[in-house]
């Protein structure tokens, strides 16, 4: 599913595109993607901007707010063809929008504000302070990578960069979050953003689906040091990495280097 880097990498492509641009006309072809279809319909509507929130891309028309979640196969290309699997197509008066989804566990929500499940997410990982983000995740008895992972405390980090920033941390997922001194939380906070922004940086990581507007894969996969490492040596210590399961989520750590 596409994470924090992902989703920002789309957005960056996506709104030099859209913004500005009007929609002559907008058909939505799966109602488990697009479940309240705009009525009336964003013909002649004007997009705004496109922003991130999270793991969700904002579309800002001059009516209202497409809010997209790509869900774990869900693409949105400029000007490309259309498949079998394209759930929606916005012809604007320059350019053309598809959303694709294989699987079709994405969604596009219209309203004129944002989604209620949207509006309650914490603080953006990117966004989020040393301080605050202390303060959201010390008095937690859970361990810390569940928190990382809820999106209602904060929003944007997902399994890949959960396991990635916890490593750079030096913190054991299963951690309880009560126990996390005031320092280590600084240092995990620090490798989340350095994390995110390194990330977004080389395009996201495209494990299976994941491209950006244009079609391009990322490159982070190449940079990750323990997601998809069972078994291969860490690059500080050379212990085996290990993988368990976690919130239902593969985990993977340096037993070495990141001790309970």
């Amino acid at each position: 599913m596409p994470e924090l880097p992902e989703v920002e990498t789309v957005v960056r492509t996506l709104a030099p595109r859209l913004t500005g641009r009007t929609v002559l006309e907008a058909r939505f072809y799966s109602k488990l993607v697009m479940r309240n279809a705009p009525d009336p319909p964003i013909t002649g509507m004007r997009v705004e901007s496109v922003k991130r929130l999270g793991k969700n891309i904002l579309i800002a028309l001059d009516g209202g707010i497409l809010t997209v979640h790509l869900g774990m196969t869900g693409k949105l290309l400029i000007d490309a063809e259309t498949t079998p699997h394209t759930r929606a197509v916005i012809t604007l008066d320059q350019g053309l929008l598809l959303y694709d989804d294989i699987r079709q566990f994405g969604r596009i929500t219209w309203g004129e504000q944002l989604p209620a499940h949207v509006a309650a997410l914490g603080p953006d990982a990117l966004a989020v302070s040393a301080e605050e983000f202390i303060a959201i995740m010390k008095p937690h008895r859970s361990r810390i990578k569940p928190l990382l992972l809820n999106q209602k405390l904060i929003t944007g980090m997902g399994n890949i960069y959960c396991d990635e920033a916890l490593f750079r941390a030096g913190l054991h997922p299963r951690t309880n979050a009560q126990r996390i001194s005031r320092a280590k939380y600084t240092r995990l906070h620090e490798a989340m953003q350095q994390l995110l922004y390194l990330a977004i940086e080389k395009g996201g990581s495209s494990i299976s689906d994941y491209v950006d507007t244009e079609g391009r894969k990322g490159s982070f996969q190449d940079f990750h040091q323990v997601y998809g490492k069972e078994g291969e040596p860490c690059v500080h210590c050379a212990a085996p990495i290990k993988k368990i399961v976690l919130a239902q989520r593969g985990t993977h750590f340096c037993p070495n280097c990141q001790r309970p």
